[in-house]
């Protein structure tokens, strides 16, 4: 019997159990590619990170949900990044890179006076494909009618590491009235089974925010629902630049909120720049120490 020690860290916040949670398992190098997977079953959060050594990059990162593997997350990013920083074990310099199946990504990582630790993750280039599904059963796929989606955005599945499906939401009230029947996803979802929802609208709680958003899990990930997503934070950025304000002046920064609907207050920092003609996407965030958990394997 194996005893592993999974540190839990939340994410996009700076006050423990108020952003998104993380599992992160310092010594990753330790552990197979099964019981890698056995572990995030058992912590049960939307993602575990695992640390690994690379020979490509300053580390290696492998994320799995307690039902499968994904490319790259944004908030166990900064979780791992955060534990090994704050525990002394990453290369003394303000920008590293980190090997993820979404590719090579830069980090960039600043100390505040206060000692906090800001990080800023390069995300993978922005993609879109359209969604030719049915939007009544899209809403009603998540507890809404077909009203509820704004007339003149696009839905459409975007990628900056991940793909999900950008639902365009007229107003914050439609929120609290929002109940996913993850169950409906893959048959509505076609072109893509296992992408998640990503429902937003350009309205938010806080008055400096510039966008709020839920995010539905598929239902192979074995979750419902994640507080403050990274990945689809970013991607919202260059949905942003591409559909809502397509001469908007470049570079921006946006605040995504998200989590409020779950008694949570997640915030996710999104740059949108251009490069070359092509969007370039990143984030900043932060995280929290929460507490050590033991896993049996």
């Amino acid at each position: 019997m194996k005893i592993i020690t999974v540190h839990h860290y939340d994410a996009f916040s700076v006050i423990p159990n108020m952003g998104n949670p993380a599992g992160v398992v310092i010594e990753g190098d330790q552990y197979s590619e099964i019981e890698m997977q056995a572990i995030a079953m058992q912590v049960g959060f939307n993602e575990t990170a695992f640390a690994l050594k690379s020979d490509k990059a300053d580390l290696r990162i492998r994320y799995f949900t307690p039902g499968h593997e994904v490319n790259l997350c944004g908030h166990a990013t900064m979780a791992t990044i955060y534990a090994l920083k704050t525990k002394g074990l990453l290369v003394d310099k303000p920008k590293i890179t980190i090997e993820t199946k979404a590719g090579i990504l830069p980090i960039e990582i600043k100390e505040q006076q206060a000692g906090e630790i800001y990080i800023t993750l390069q995300h993978a280039t922005p993609q879109f494909k359209e969604f030719n599904g049915s939007k009544a059963k899209l809403a009603q796929s998540i507890g809404l009618s077909e009203q509820a989606i704004h007339p003149d955005l696009p839905i459409v599945y975007g990628s900056t590491g991940i793909w999900t499906l950008l639902i365009p939401i007229k107003n914050l009230s439609y929120f609290k009235k929002m109940t996913p029947q993850s169950e409906d996803f893959p048959t509505i979802l076609e072109e893509m089974p296992k992408a998640s929802l990503h429902p937003f609208c350009l309205e938010a709680f806080d008055i400096n925010a510039d966008m709020h958003a839920r995010h539905f899990s598929s239902p192979y990930s074995g979750t419902i629902e994640d507080i403050a997503t990274g990945t689809a934070s970013g991607v919202m950025g260059a949905y942003f630049a591409e559909y809502i304000q397509r001469q908007a002046q470049l570079p921006k920064t946006l605040i995504v909120e998200q989590g409020q609907e779950l008694g949570k207050d997640g915030r996710v920092l999104v740059h949108v720049n251009s490069d070359e003609g092509k969007l370039n996407i990143s984030i900043t965030g932060t995280a929290v120490h929460v507490k050590e958990l033991k896993v049996q394997l």
